[in-house]
């Protein structure tokens, strides 16, 4: 009923601007007509974040309505959840958020949680970024690169991963025939394109990156690049996620000798991986060896997921346990884990899927 009559007096307001030299009013009136049309009505618009009419009015350009109006408005407005004071709801840039829960929620990784933490806050608290953050996550399955990419979404973004400013893109699904690259690197493109012209920060993570077409890659190196724009869009705002299993084995092999010698998991630094992620990155097989991505030394951080040991294992089931509303005592969670299987095999030492089956897993214990 109330957008029956909002509608006539926006559009009332709107026309009769000119007359009455109201263009803060007609701005306004013409940006909620606009909102209105293309999320209630469903219109067939699209988003122009150079026009006028399709930015968020600021306060200043309330100062011609009479402060009941305004008010009511607002209040209808944040309603339809699109009022907060970042300028652009679906954005909420959580670093807090994102702190407590790498802390809380991701178990057996220091290493990326520190770095992880550090990048996305460095770059959050830096809107004068001379390029886009891309980030590369390296682990076995199961050690939590997809599990961290959520947290991420969930802590920049109100809805997370179904947010119109994240996108996820899995190798072998969205891009399967070798045949059809020229095709995939136009829709690709166009993707990230259309996305950071509807949204001022968005979010891209590529899954099993490791089986991307090294031409997928160059197509949209440029804007991972040091450009100010690219065909007049800017990409500074953009973070690019890529999560594989590239050099797995050689952490694993790290892993495995701190133990040896006696060293806690927790004295691994990123001076005993980084150098030797991206070597074996540059001599793998696949799109990322072969791509402009490595050759311009455009990944800011290698980020590396170690293996999860029994007592983290005990951990996921934990958590898997408490997201079902489930209490648990430590024996059950002691046969969760002894049923996962381990490496090497004479020590038994690290998970072989981390934390992945889990969830699954649980089933088997449930009454």
């Amino acid at each position: 009923m109330f957008v029956r009559w909002l509608l006539p007096a926006l559009w009332a307001l709107s026309a009769e601007a000119d007359f009455f030299q109201f263009d803060s009013i007609s701005n306004v009136s013409t940006y909620y007509f606009n909102y209105i049309y293309c999320n209630i009505w469903e219109g067939d618009c699209q988003p122009n974040q150079d026009d006028a009419t399709q930015q968020v009015p600021t306060r200043d350009l309330w100062a011609g309505f009479p402060q009941d109006y305004v008010s009511l408005l607002h209040q209808w407005y944040c309603s339809l959840g699109q009022c907060c004071e970042s300028g652009d709801c679906r954005i909420t840039n959580n670093i807090t958020g994102l702190a407590r829960d790498l802390q809380i929620k991701l178990h057996g990784q220091h290493l990326a949680q520190s770095v992880v933490l550090k990048a996305i806050q460095g770059f959050i608290n830096n809107p004068e970024s001379n390029k886009p953050l891309t980030l590369s996550f390296h682990g076995w399955s199961g050690t939590g690169k997809n599990f961290v990419a959520r947290i991420i979404a969930d802590n920049l973004y109100r809805d997370g991963v179904k947010s119109e400013c994240v996108r996820l893109f899995i190798a072998p699904f969205h891009f399967p025939h070798a045949r059809l690259v020229d095709t995939y690197k136009g829709q690709l493109r166009e993707a990230i394109r259309d996305m950071v012209l509807r949204c001022p920060q968005t979010l891209f993570i590529f899954d099993e990156a490791e089986k991307l077409h090294p031409g997928l890659i160059d197509a949209i190196k440029p804007y991972m690049d040091h450009y100010d724009n690219v065909d007049g869009v800017n990409f500074r705002r953009a973070i690019f996620l890529f999560l594989s299993n590239i050099g797995g084995a050689i952490i694993n092999d790290v892993a495995l000798d701190f133990w040896h010698s006696g060293q806690n998991r927790e004295d691994i630094g990123m001076e005993d991986l980084e150098h030797r992620l991206r070597a074996e990155t540059m001599e793998s097989q696949g799109g990322f060896a072969q791509s402009e991505l490595m050759s311009g030394h455009l990944i800011d951080f290698f980020v590396p997921f170690l293996p999860l040991e029994y007592r983290h294992v005990k951990l996921c089931a934990r958590d898997a346990y408490a997201a079902r509303g489930l209490e648990t005592d430590e024996a059950t969670l002691d046969e969760v884990a002894k049923a996962m299987l381990y490496v090497p095999k004479e020590e038994r030492l690290f998970s072989a899927q981390g934390c992945k089956s889990i969830p699954q897993r649980i089933n088997f214990f449930l009454p």
